[in-house]
């Protein structure tokens, strides 16, 4: 197969992973918010541990989804994910997917902000004007003053900004830390913390909404192969830009399954954002920045464009 061949099938692997990561969330904002949302983050990530065995590398063990090399960051990680997990899920039950998109899709600018202040790279004017235009696209979307806001939206610039505390997690600790520790820390945060958390609220799902939320589960964690199978065939920078097409599928899904339209300010704010989105991974394509790239919407996606550490 040639290189191009290669790459080209990368390319609709990648599609498929991103449409199954929309329709992961689509099938939790079904639920309407009948199983809470620890609970629902509980089943959800039961399931994804189908993902983990596709995961493994070669001298990997499932022991070491608990060791690391920094165990401080490994918890930040660990609590990180959860919050991540359930405030995606608040925000597609209580937001159109377009509108939740919009405001988890910021997670590149928050991203850059945080690698200066941690991390600290050298950030140019470009990449500083993308972050100014994902906020101001934000600003277009929400309109404060004009419009009701919700605890929806709050719980999903948490979940950008959570992911974003991911990527420079993955960043900071380099090829020292395996990928399967990673997202040990992610998938075990969110199980325990929302096996705890949802006891008070605990309830018997009924059959389709269990269904549902094993569908929500499941879809993460084939959208979670896939881009890894897809990293495999095309470099990660052309696979990553490849994550705004679920904006397309929360367009299409609210239109056709939640009955949800896209107003002239949504649009617009949508247009920059995503502009913002992909003006970040140009320039950290050419300054050569460290992967993983930031992927909005799924904090484990980040770790199957990552490389590895070799030994």
């Amino acid at each position: 197969m040639s290189s191009q061949d290669t790459t080209l099938k990368g390319i609709f692997i990648a599609f498929l992973c991103f449409a199954a990561y929309s329709f992961s969330d689509a099938a939790v904002k079904l639920v309407e918010g009948r199983v809470p949302a620890f609970q629902a983050g509980f089943i959800g990530t039961v399931v994804g541990f189908a993902a983990v065995p596709f995961l493994l590398k070669k001298g990997d063990r499932w022991s070491d989804m608990v060791r690391t090399t920094n165990r401080p960051l490994w918890l930040l990680r660990f609590v990180c994910a959860t919050i991540g997990t359930v405030g995606s899920i608040i925000a597609f039950t209580e937001l159109s997917m377009a509108e939740a998109f919009c405001l988890i899709f910021l997670l590149p600018s928050f991203a850059t902000i945080m690698s200066v202040i941690f991390l600290k790279e050298r950030v140019g004017a470009k990449r500083w004007a993308a972050v100014i235009i994902g906020f101001i696209g934000v600003l277009v979307v929400l309109r404060p003053g004009f419009r009701e806001l919700s605890f929806g939206h709050l719980t999903a610039l948490a979940s950008g900004f959570t992911g974003a505390v991911s990527v420079i997690i993955y960043r900071k600790l380099g090829p020292s830390e395996k990928n399967i520790s990673m997202y040990g820390a992610g998938i075990l945060g969110s199980l325990i913390i929302c096996a705890v958390l949802m006891l008070p609220t605990l309830m018997m799902p009924t059959a389709w909404d269990f269904v549902l939320l094993t569908a929500f589960g499941l879809l993460a964690a084939v959208g979670t192969v896939l881009l890894m199978i897809a990293s495999y065939y095309a470099p990660a920078a052309i696979v990553t830009p490849i994550q705004y097409s679920q904006m397309l599928w929360a367009i299409l899904l609210g239109y056709f399954v939640f009955g949800d339209s896209v107003d002239r300010w949504m649009a617009v704010g949508i247009a920059l954002i995503v502009g913002s989105g992909l003006l970040t991974l140009i320039r950290e394509r050419k300054r050569g920045t460290s992967l993983p790239p930031p992927v909005a919407g799924q904090s484990e996606a980040a770790l199957a464009v990552k490389p590895d550490n070799p030994a």
